[in-house]
């Protein structure tokens, strides 16, 4: 699918190319065209991928092993600059680690941000603004669930699906209390024995101002 709208062809256009085991040349070009790729790479896999880097971003091939490097000041489009694509979810669907909701869409980060167990969601409400605004694209560490009060937390709410919020421990009553930056919005009050439904610490925010 993704293929097909890069190309700007129908889907089934590539299944049947994959069942003729040819694929048109025109594809190649406009793959050359766009991206900068080698078209002898596209066929064989031979060669450099990139025939001129600077036609095109140039992500790393192995991203993995790159994942706890800072970027260092550098063009979007100069080689040296790395990034991956992840999905991104609606923040109206509900988290779950082993069987996520489909993704709304996709977003471009740098590599360093998309450690292991990020997760990124769309703002669909109102409630952490002026901080995060609606349409905002918040990256969520899944690994870091240790409450700090006064941080932000991605929390599981019935109803509402994801909704982030800063999280207070009132330590004698045994709960915690989830707030919102916009006074509009109430404060929550969670037992401390269902911490369960919180996702993981925020880590990002990319939004426009």
């Amino acid at each position: 699918m993704e293929l097909a709208e890069v190309l700007d062809i129908r889907q089934s256009s590539i299944s049947d190319a994959k069942r003729r085991s040819s694929v048109p040349a025109e594809w190649f070009m406009k793959l050359f065209e766009r991206f900068g790729l080698n078209p002898a790479w596209l066929k064989s896999g031979d060669g450099p991928k990139y025939l001129h880097p600077g036609m095109g971003y140039a992500p790393a091939d192995e991203p993995a092993a790159l994942l706890a490097l800072q970027e260092s000041a550098a063009q979007y489009n100069e080689p040296e600059a790395k990034s991956t694509v992840i999905p991104v979810y609606s923040a109206l669907d509900s988290y779950n680690s082993e069987h996520r909701a489909t993704s709304v869409g996709r977003l471009n980060i740098p590599m360093s941000y998309a450690q292991p167990g990020i997760y990124v969601i769309r703002i669909e409400s109102a409630s952490m603004e002026p901080f995060f605004k609606r349409g905002a694209y918040v990256g969520i560490n899944t690994s870091y669930k240790g409450v700090v009060s006064g941080e932000l937390f991605a929390i599981n709410l019935p109803y509402e699906g994801v909704v982030l919020k800063r999280i207070y421990i009132d330590a004698p009553n045994n709960n915690m209390i989830l707030r919102s930056d916009n006074p509009s919005h109430p404060e929550l009050v969670m037992p401390v024995s269902e911490q369960d439904g919180i996702v993981g610490r925020v880590s990002w925010v990319l939004q426009k101002l």
